[in-house]
């Protein structure tokens, strides 16, 4: 591979998905760049300016975002999950760059409470909460940039591993069961998501970087709901001894999403269909790490 021409440029290189990803894409013959908020912060464009004159990049991938839902800050989503995303394209265009792809990633949660099993892309948006409402305004408006721009709007179901973050629930539950708590505090327990594996995430990403697809809005999942009273199951397996699960009330939301599982349908068909490790052997390698 020519790394003069397949230069990576990922913003939020320093995230949980950036990390992973800045190393599958090396190995796959990638030149890898990438920006922290601290060395470019996509709300001011004259950061994002530089950094694209600097590197000049064939490939984009926006992983900046305020990621968690309960994060308290409500104009903090929008600053930098909507308006930063654009800023992007609208430097691009201000100095006339044209990467072979851009990739914009937004989140599942922007389905919202659908009451269907499983969400595809043909179905109408209604975010719950502040992120994924600040997630839709990013898609709703980088779309109006697909004529001009090769972009690819990407929204990835949850995804875990390790050395996650553990305000997320997965890493969450694992270092419970890691330090022999005997109880853990929860929310609401009658909920259904993936879980997919980093590793999935990476060569889904790989995969459309490699494509010729642009001006689409792309499901990343697999299909593969899990139960949180599963998970807690599979754990006291792993763990060898059963946790007490407590429902704590300051964890209860009132718009929380009963079920998250995607359609993989448009996604396979453009890219193939992605296998990945099963759901106990990313919790065994995250309990073991």
């Amino acid at each position: 591979m020519d790394l003069a021409s397949n230069r990576v440029l990922i913003f939020g290189i320093n995230s949980f998905t950036g990390k992973y990803l800045s190393s599958y894409l090396s190995s796959k013959g990638y030149s890898i760049f990438g920006t922290t908020k601290e060395s470019c912060d996509i709300t001011n464009k004259d950061d994002i300016t530089k950094t694209l004159k600097e590197i000049n990049p064939n490939y984009i991938i926006n992983l900046s975002a305020i990621a968690s839902p309960a994060h308290g800050d409500v104009l903090e989503f929008y600053r930098v999950n909507s308006i930063g995303a654009i800023n992007i394209l609208e430097v691009l265009i201000d100095l006339n760059l044209n990467p072979k792809k851009v990739i914009l990633s937004s989140s599942a949660t922007v389905y919202g409470n659908q009451g269907v099993e499983i969400l595809d892309e043909s179905l109408c948006p209604h975010p719950a909460n502040y992120y994924g409402t600040s997630k839709y305004s990013m898609e709703s408006i980088a779309k109006n940039y697909f004529n001009r721009l090769n972009i690819i709007i990407t929204r990835p179901f949850n995804y875990t591993g390790v050395g996650q973050n553990q305000n997320f629930l997965i890493p969450k539950i694992v270092n419970h069961f890691k330090k022999r708590k005997e109880s853990i505090g929860l929310g609401n327990l009658d909920v259904t998501r993936e879980f997919n594996d980093i590793g999935f995430i990476c060569e889904v990403y790989n995969r459309l970087l490699n494509s010729t697809i642009k001006s689409e809005t792309i499901n990343i999942c697999s299909g593969r709901g899990v139960k949180l009273l599963d998970i807690i199951d599979i754990m006291n397996s792993i763990a060898g001894y059963n946790i007490k699960v407590e429902i704590n009330p300051a964890f209860v939301r009132k718009d929380e999403i009963k079920s998250l599982t995607g359609s993989s349908k448009k996604l396979f068909s453009l890219i193939g269909e992605v296998k990945q490790k099963g759901f106990k052997e990313t919790l065994k390698d995250m309990f073991e790490a």
